[in-house]
């Protein structure tokens, strides 16, 4: 990357200040904040960081749901040589207790209530604060010295974020700067746990040279600084972070961000504050879908967003998505929290299979390869195989687990994506998903994305997710889990009637349970690693 002048996160705010001023930036419930106010807000962060004793290098957990404040502590955690550790709000103590340990987190920064959920009472669970001070001596976690609390921190053990900042006026101007001179682009800058739609999360670290992968999805996508980007995903979420937050400091696009993900809010905020992008995994797409149809809003101002569309589950919701939320038109793509986000990625002008029907073209700074996994030779178009990725965005390593970092990789630097993917005709690659997830049955290869796909066509189904369970004939075979509409009934007959002449006998499922929801990652993935376990006790 010679040729490319490397730039640092903690810089991006100040350098979108001086190019956009006082155009507005960033805008969360009440709250709105020019470009030039957000710099300043997060020098402010910055400040008070130092003045609570952070170090360059230190780790920091950020535990917090999606606000202003998210966004200026995560900023000047980076201006300030900090590397931030993103925690999932949706775990709870015992996630907590490995994410602390696991990171070697000196500090962490969450809530003391948000919404019906008490953080500060789960740290406290889990951590051993002291009483009448804030420095922590706890020798389960060794590296842990403070817990910050945006709110009422209580009697003790831990201190109010504002009184951090209140000490931050004591910090200059000048040795904010000198702090922010002495990081290296080429340093850690976070490191993001995994979804876990497979096992327990691994803390992935990542360098400042995500901002050139950012750089050119954004000139792929023509977002510029008349873009508002509406950012309803998780910010402790690689897409969220990168799409949204990152994505805006980098293009001057307006960023408005929700607390949480609710359709109707969405869409309101779509049409009163005129988004022209939004992005999001399939079952934001169908949400956003459902709640339009049912109560129209004015969507005129949506130009686009990266909607991933290669799995066979995804092609229906893309189509109907693009037509009810017109005139919307997604580009989809692929990536992953090691590789980043547009590994593979759509262009705004493709055609509607492209755009529907796969994962795009070979992202920019990317080298993509499919291998037989029994062979390892390359696989010719239209013959499945895992996906192996190389270029400049890859993660530095999972954190303290060489064993894995190495594993992950082939001997030629390959990373191994564990996904199963296929090249199209017209050169594109289409997502076909995890390997983990493909069914053997009888013999054959069977993609359950297939058959999830066509139930979702089924007026009565919200969603569904079909895994394995064993089979004594056929080895293994179908189980669908199914949501149904609201007020909607179906019986297992009629589920397997819907496949019926539409798919080959071993690509139906067997078995049908119904549900009430499913389990599912922050990033709104359906975790079939615990659909798998509940298969398992069934005795269909």
């Amino acid at each position: 990357m010679d040729w490319y002048t490397k730039r640092k996160f903690g810089d991006l705010a100040d350098d979108a200040a001086h190019k956009y001023g006082d155009r507005e930036a960033l805008v969360f419930e009440g709250e709105r904040y020019s470009f030039a106010e957000q710099a300043a807000e997060i020098d402010r962060a910055a400040k008070g960081l130092i003045a609570a004793g952070v170090e360059k290098g230190d780790h920091v957990a950020l535990w917090l749901n999606n606000r202003a404040d998210w966004i200026f502590i995560a900023f000047g955690l980076a201006k300030i040589g900090a590397i931030m550790v993103p925690v999932n709000t949706r775990f709870r103590t015992n996630d907590l207790d490995y994410v602390l340990r696991q990171s070697d987190s000196k500090m962490l920064i969450t809530h003391d209530q948000s919404g019906p959920i008490n953080y500060l009472a789960m740290v406290r669970e889990v951590v051993v604060l002291p009483n009448g001070e804030t420095a922590i001596d706890d020798p389960n976690f060794p590296e842990l010295r403070r817990v910050l609390i945006l709110g009422d921190p209580g009697p003790g053990g831990a201190a109010a974020w504002t009184a951090v900042t209140k000490l931050g006026e004591s910090i200059t101007d000048g040795e904010l700067e000198q702090r922010a001179q002495s990081v290296d682009p080429d340093d850690p800058v976070i490191i993001m746990y995994t979804s876990g739609t497979t096992g327990f999360p691994k803390g992935v670290v990542h360098s400042h040279k995500l901002i050139r992968n950012i750089e050119d999805r954004g000139f792929r996508a023509a977002i510029d600084s008349n873009d508002t980007i509406l950012n309803y995903l998780p910010l402790f979420h690689a897409f969220g972070y990168s799409e949204g937050s990152l994505m805006s400091l980098i293009t001057g696009a307006r960023q408005i961000v929700t607390e949480t993900f609710d359709p109707d809010e969405c869409l309101d905020l779509v049409a009163r504050e005129s988004a022209s992008v939004m992005h999001g995994f399939e079952a934001h797409l169908k949400a956003l879908t459902e709640a339009q149809e049912a109560n129209p809003r004015n969507v005129s101002s949506l130009r686009t967003g990266l909607f991933a569309a290669g799995m066979h589950s995804a092609t229906p919701v893309v189509k109907r998505g693009n037509r009810v939320l017109a005139p919307l038109k997604s580009f989809t793509g692929y990536g992953m929290t090691e590789i980043w986000v547009g590994a593979g990625i759509g262009a705004l002008d493709d055609d509607d299979e492209s755009q529907c029907a796969s994962s795009g073209a070979i992202g920019m700074g990317y080298k993509l390869r499919i291998l037989d996994p029994e062979t390892g030779t390359e696989q010719s178009v239209g013959e499945p195989g895992e996906l192996q990725i190389r270029g400049y965005s890859l993660m530095l390593g999972y954190y303290k687990k060489p064993k894995e970092t190495a594993a992950a990789y082939d001997t030629d630097g390959w990373f191994k994506t564990g996904d199963s993917a296929v090249w199209l005709p017209n050169g594109y690659m289409r997502f076909l998903g995890r390997y983990k997830d493909m069914l053997k049955v009888g013999g054959e290869n069977v993609d359950p994305m297939e058959a999830e796909g066509l139930l979702l066509e089924h007026p009565k189904v919200h969603q569904v997710a079909i895994v394995g369970i064993p089979d004594p004939h056929l080895t293994e075979v179908g189980i669908a889990y199914v949501q149904l509409v609201p007020g909607s009934q179906m019986d297992e007959d009629a589920v397997i009637a819907h496949f019926r002449g539409k798919l080959a006998s071993f690509k139906i499922p067997r078995h049908v349970v119904f549900v009430d929801d499913f389990p599912m990652t922050a990033s709104g993935k359906i975790r079939k690693v615990e659909l798998r376990e509940d298969a398992k006790n069934l005795k269909p």
